[in-house]
């Protein structure tokens, strides 16, 4: 147990390290005033992401005591989400944005954490302490409810601002068709890394019990 929390700690740490120095090499580099900056930061999917990231694995460490029991084997139907949801942050970078640009010094190790160190961690935690309690599939559809409101958030507010902060979702640049089929790619993307989690959680879940349905 005590290194299920220590492990808990350093993945919120280094979430809440990274989003915060990015914060701060934003301000350093922006052209536009604050509350601007300040709303751009906050509405990249990958800041969001690695900060739900940080707040939960940060409460998960400092909620982890022997007699809360509920605590310390915490519900995998709120892990499983967060999983996808930052697995996805990963994949996408890896394999659509990280060709775009070439980030140095600071930026550089700022944007590993975030696409790759965090990622891969959180995914690490799910294999090793995750997979506690069966997961009906019906769940995909309430998870898919955030990415669904961040795009329809990022086309309203790139519509009124001209600001898209991904390429593939620049309605100035691709159109609507364009973006929509991006969308449900990505979404497809969303659904399949949900649907294969909650396959891998329910039969090592069976595997270890085979009473178990």
């Amino acid at each position: 147990m005590y290194t299920k929390k220590i492990f808990s700690l350093l993945i919120g740490l280094t979430a809440l390290f990274a989003v915060t120095t990015q914060f701060q090499l934003m301000f350093e580099s922006s052209t536009v005033n604050t509350t601007e900056t300040t709303i751009r930061f906050f509405s990249y999917f990958t800041i969001l992401t690695n900060s739900l990231v940080a707040i939960y694995f940060l409460w998960l460490f400092f909620w982890m005591k022997g007699a809360n029991t509920q605590l310390l084997h915490h519900t995998p139907t709120t892990l499983i989400p967060i999983t996808a949801y930052i697995l996805v942050v990963g994949l996408i970078y890896q394999v659509i944005l990280r060709p775009l640009w070439n980030p140095e010094g600071l930026n550089k190790v700022v944007d590993e954490l975030l696409h790759s160190v965090v990622p891969l961690a959180t995914g690490l935690f799910w294999i090793m302490y995750g997979r506690t309690h069966r997961i009906t599939y019906s769940s995909v559809g309430k998870w898919l409810l955030y990415p669904l409101v961040y795009l329809i958030y990022i086309i309203i507010r790139g519509y009124l601002s001209d600001f898209y902060p991904y390429p593939f979702i620049d309605v100035n640049v691709l159109g609507y068709a364009k973006v929509s089929l991006n969308a449900m790619l990505v979404a497809v993307v969303f659904t399949g890394i949900l649907l294969l989690l909650i396959f891998i959680n329910n039969l090592s879940l069976k595997k270890h019990n085979p009473q178990r349905k």
